[in-house]
């Protein structure tokens, strides 16, 4: 199986870093490596992340400093630089993986030695009806999120590239300095005019918070006029789908039901991160355990022992 590192770029994530560290480093196959780059946060993102290190030894989480120059793509590239797994994995700070994810991607990788690029669906976990979404979304990232006559599109909340294609590609990215683009695309166009293939694996799956639901019309119109502005900088691809219109589509109801639904969440006290996999997670914990007995009986007779 390939090794895997995580990325994840991070500037001013003291609410979510935790979590996304604990759903990182709870998974069915460990990543060789989860690189925090912390990116002149103001906040205390990289306090969070030195905490989680010493309270859990052996957790193979680094923290590394991007402070040269403000932004994702330089904190990215940074990253991804200084990762040493065969497989770079990329997610934001407010990603939670599902316990699978490091082995669906490493499996990915290691049974389609001409896959460059993966990319997998995403189910919004401070939304209700997760499943939904889920299956939603998964719509979408098969039928729309594609280029080129049918080429898979990475989504930067949910990627991976092998380190061999990141080689090829690191001095052809775009820089964006005028921070108009979609980084996650701009990557996947210079996979496909490299000849690198780029595939779909819907049972990669990430939760990711909604939150950028709750900008304003104006805000969220120019967010989505970043699709237009990328492939207008790549003017040698092609599209005959555009996310965008299904996104306009969704905004509305889901710019009301956004605000509505965090408000019970506070009322409940309830951490919707933390909740998305902790089933799965709670499976897998129980099978790690019982690994450890020698027999089932004497897990059992243990359990019944601890009440």
């Amino acid at each position: 199986m390939k090794s895997v590192s995580i990325i994840i770029p991070a500037w001013n994530e003291a609410e979510h870093i935790a979590d996304c560290l604990m759903n990182a480093t709870r998974q069915t196959m460990a990543a060789k490596e989860i690189l925090v780059v912390n990116n002149n946060s103001t906040d205390d993102t990289a306090a969070i992340v030195r905490r989680f290190v010493a309270e859990n030894p052996g957790c193979h989480v680094r923290l590394l400093d991007q402070d040269k120059e403000q932004g994702l793509i330089p904190t990215r590239n940074y990253g991804f630089d200084h990762a040493t797994g065969d497989v770079l994995g990329r997610v934001d700070a407010d990603c939670m993986l599902r316990p699978d994810w490091v082995e669906q991607v490493s499996r990915t990788f290691t049974r389609d030695h001409a896959a460059m690029g993966v990319t997998g669906p995403v189910t919004y976990y401070d939304m209700p009806a997760a499943g939904v979404s889920l299956a939603g979304d998964n719509q979408i990232r098969k039928h729309v999120y594609r280029a080129d006559g049918g080429r898979t599109l990475l989504f930067g909340s949910n990627m991976a590239i092998r380190a061999k294609a990141w080689r090829v590609i690191r001095t052809q990215v775009c820089r964006d300095r005028e921070d108009v683009m979609h980084e996650d695309i701009d990557v996947s166009l210079h996979l496909i005019a490299n000849g690198l293939k780029t595939v779909y694996n819907p049972k990669m799956v990430v939760g990711v918070s909604a939150r950028r639901i709750d900008t304003s019309p104006r805000s969220f119109r120019t967010y989505l006029k970043r699709f237009k502005t990328t492939f207008n900088a790549h003017p040698e691809h092609t599209r005959t789908t555009k996310p965008e219109y299904v996104f306009t589509a969704l905004y509305p109801i889901l710019h009301l039901w956004y605000p509505a639904y965090q408000k019970q969440l506070r009322e409940k006290n309830v951490n919707p991160a933390r909740r998305i996999w902790l089933h799965k997670q709670m499976r897998l914990a129980r099978r790690r355990e019982l690994q450890s007995y020698t027999t089932y009986e004497d897990f059992e007779k243990r359990t019944r022992r601890n009440g």
